[in-house]
């Protein structure tokens, strides 16, 4: 089924006549996701294929990503900016997967948990983080949003379709127990066929999942107005938009507005589109009328070398159009989840001895699907391939700024390894389903029962054998208690965080709070990096993390790198910059240990701190006392610099080791880690990138 039948439909605008999808366009889209379709033939146009919405939006002054009328950022003093961290990528209830999985959390309470407030989880246990976030957005799957929601409690006419009986009161009481987690493991297909089925037979109406899209949408925006505490507590309206590659690869993205102003009625879900620059196109065409959001894409990991490729959706080389359009629309990436960390790849990166962090093996979270391709998903790697795009077609559609998030589909942000909890309700709510711990009892008599006749089972009943021991042998045992967005704002409001992300003065971190900065500046040579005026200077001659840095005849830049610890986790090991250059030669990377604890001092030869020797027991968790630095920061220069090449640098930090989750659970179930999982981690944190351009485009 060609690509051409799945058209656009008008821009969705507050106007309600605007914002329905069309029974034809639902049909097309669900035939899609249930059997997949092909695309328009290589060289040949797609219906999908965008054109300008707002052609003068499409207008690029390289400084800057978008028109400076359609979005003024607020002045303020810099050197008052403080650290606020926060979550871009959660799901409640009203998401299909959550609900499906025992989620009974809305976004209240989602907002709730955020401020530092214990909500419940599915498994039936409270839930409470350690320090409150100070920002947090509720991003709901658009497709399908709230329709199972309304099946399972007959709040719509969709609860009397027949077909739809076994998903009446899916989460009453008496159905959340572990042994409903056969039929939780089916609801996706029992929900979208019958529907496909339905509306093909006119025994369904489809705006019917409309209004409940639009009612859902209504009450999503409420809780985050709700909630918003400007000054103590930020929330931002949101949504995901979920898509894929032909090939099953990720192209997940968040959507994030900055305000909840004259918001469109419905979100953009994949029954609009499946092309994300149709996306874009939408996003523009709200822009002109004032309404600014951004998208940011995640699990770039698991988007089998789609997310960051070469070429656009038809398949026809970028141009500056393009890659301005899209560098408008997404200014930030997610680095960092709990389906693993998009950073880089020891494939793609095999002299980076931390490459090999929190790595997913796997094409998004199913393990029956082979390894994603390195080239095209990860970060480091669509950095390089942008300073190559700067060159031959002015435009770096890739200079993006980093955040991290968790995905959670249980409202509540597990970002701490000593008290993670997963993100799919029911599915992972106990060590033995996450796999961290054997299987004991009559669990483990219906694993050894399938494994002796050979039944593969539902992905969480899948089981492997380890010197005796039965565990589950799922994706979640790869997944990771990650991560958090970190952002520079003058406060915490939406206006100034949301600036910040425009400015991508913005770090992640794969969960535990460390702060960071990331200078650079050609004036730097004679700063003390013990001066009492450092953040002035800094800012005053100089530029912040997520800039441009540009050439001066005969400058070499100075950069300053500097780290506090999360005073809840472990302290700081040493700091890295990692820079990334092209030349005739092509692209290159490489890692420079810049500081080191303890002490020590970074080998001029090959740029790495020597081992400070902190240790970790894996029997009971513990670390080394008096290792490590609670503060590490220092004015360093590139000493491979040379003015002529483009190039990127970004600031890596990292942690003493310290347990993983698995080890955690093992630990406090008495058992021993288990084998082939890495026991232990280094948690870090990065900044978002300076660039360095030879040429001021003045």
């Amino acid at each position: 089924m060609s690509s051409m039948i799945l058209k656009i439909l008008s821009p969705i605008t507050f106007d309600k006549t605007k914002s329905r999808i069309t029974r034809v366009d639902f049909l097309l889209a669900l035939l899609c996701l249930s059997v997949g379709c092909s695309e328009a033939p290589p060289n040949q146009p797609s219906s999908t294929d965008p054109t300008p919405v707002n052609p003068a939006s499409a207008a690029f002054d390289p400084r800057y990503e978008i028109p400076g009328d359609s979005l003024a950022l607020q002045p303020d003093n810099q050197t008052s900016r403080k650290a606020y961290f926060g979550d871009l990528h959660v799901h409640t209830a009203y998401s299909l997967d959550a609900f499906a999985y025992g989620t009974l959390a809305t976004p209240g309470d989602a907002y709730r948990y955020a401020r530092g407030e214990k909500i419940r989880h599915p498994g039936g246990f409270d839930v409470q983080l350690r320090q409150p976030l100070d920002f947090y957005a509720v991003t709901d799957h658009a497709m399908f949003l709230g329709a199972l929601n309304a099946i399972s409690d007959g709040s719509s006419e969709l609860a009397s379709f027949e077909p739809y009986s076994k998903l009446n009161d899916l989460n009453a009481p008496a159905n959340m127990g572990l042994d409903s987690l056969d039929l939780r493991s089916t609801v996706m297909a029992d929900l979208i066929l019958p529907a496909l089925r339905g509306i093909a037979n006119d025994e369904l109406n489809i705006e019917t999942f409309n209004a409940i899209a639009r009612t859902t949408w209504s009450d999503t925006v409420a809780a985050a107005d709700h909630h918003n505490d400007p000054g103590s507590f930020t929330t931002f309206a949101g949504f995901e938009y979920t898509t894929t590659a032909l090939d099953g690869g990720n192209l997940h993205r968040n959507v994030i507005f900055r305000g909840t102003d004259k918001l469109p009625v419905m979100p953009f879900s994949r029954f609009n589109s499946r092309n994300p620059e149709d996306l874009w196109n939408w996003m523009d065409d709200l822009r002109s009328q004032g309404i600014e959001a951004m998208a940011i894409p995640h699990n770039s990991n698991g988007s089998n070398g789609q997310m960051f490729s070469l070429v656009d959706w038809a398949g026809d080389p970028m141009d500056d159009n393009y890659a301005s359009q899209r560098l408008r629309n997404e200014p930030l990436v997610e680095i960092t989840q709990i389906k693993g960390t998009s950073e880089t790849h020891p494939a793609i990166s095999p002299y980076d001895e931390w490459a090999d962090f929190e790595i997913m093996p796997f094409m998004v979270s199913i393990d029956q699907t082979p390894d994603s391709k390195a080239k095209g998903s990860y970060v480091r790697d669509a950095m390089l391939s942008g300073l190559k795009f700067q060159e031959d077609i002015k435009v770096n559609p890739y200079r993006f700024g980093l955040i991290g998030s968790s995905d959670t589909h249980n409202a509540a942000t597990s970002d701490d390894e000593s008290s993670y909890f997963m993100k799919m309700g029911l599915r992972d709510s106990t060590p033995e389903l996450r796999g961290s711990v054997p299987l004991t009892g009559e669990s483990l008599a219906k694993a050894r029962n399938l494994m002796d006749e050979k039944q593969e089972g539902l992905q969480w009943q899948r089981f492997i054998d380890i010197d005796g021991e039965v565990y589950t042998n799922g994706p979640q045992i790869h997944w990771g208690a990650s991560g958090l967005a970190g952002v520079w704002a003058a406060g915490n409001d939406r206006h100034a965080i949301y600036d910040a992300f425009r400015r991508k003065e913005t770090f992640a971190t794969s969960g535990t709070r460390i702060t960071l900065r990331f200078f650079a500046s050609f004036d730097f040579a004679k700063l003390n990096i013990e001066d009492p005026d450092l953040l002035t200077k800094a800012y005053g001659s100089g530029i912040a993390m997520g800039s441009n840095l540009y050439g001066e005849p005969g400058g070499e830049p100075g950069f300053i790198a500097w780290a506090i610890q999360d005073p809840n986790s472990a302290p700081l090991q040493r700091l890295q910059i990692i820079k990334g250059w092209v030349d005739a030669d092509g692209e290159h990377e490489r890692v420079y240990d810049v500081a080191c604890s303890d002490d020590l001092k970074v080998d001029p030869i090959n740029h790495r701190c020597p081992n400070n020797d902190a240790k970790v027991n894996v029997t009971d968790c513990s670390i080394s006392a008096r290792k490590g630095a609670a503060e590490l920061k220092t004015i360093w220069h590139d000493p491979d610099f040379d003015s002529k090449h483009q190039a990127f640098y970004y600031l890596r930090v990292l942690e003493n080791p310290t347990c993983r989750w698995s080890t955690w659970d093992a630990v406090r179930r008495g058992v021993s880690p288990r084998k082939g999982v890495t026991a232990t981690i280094q948690e870090r944190a990065w900044s978002s990138p300076i660039w360095y351009i030879p040429n001021d485009p003045k």
